[in-house]
């Protein structure tokens, strides 16, 4: 699974509340380098679903 944040986000900080683990928010949020994907595979699609600007992107493979 691949994961990045597009240039529509907005900063709102809903997908590091909701996966911590996996996302973080400078002035746009991110996808931290060292995240387990794998681990938390069930948070970073529910961040995604939520992202209010769909900015979360998830790839399969």
């Amino acid at each position: 699974m691949r994961v990045w944040v597009t240039e529509e986000c907005t900063g709102c900080g809903l997908c590091e509340t909701t996966c911590p683990d996996v996302f973080q928010l400078n002035d746009q949020a991110s996808v931290k380098e060292d995240a387990d994907l794998a681990a938390n595979e069930e948070l970073v699609r529910q961040a995604a679903d939520e992202c209010p600007v769909e900015a979360i992107q998830v790839e399969e493979g």
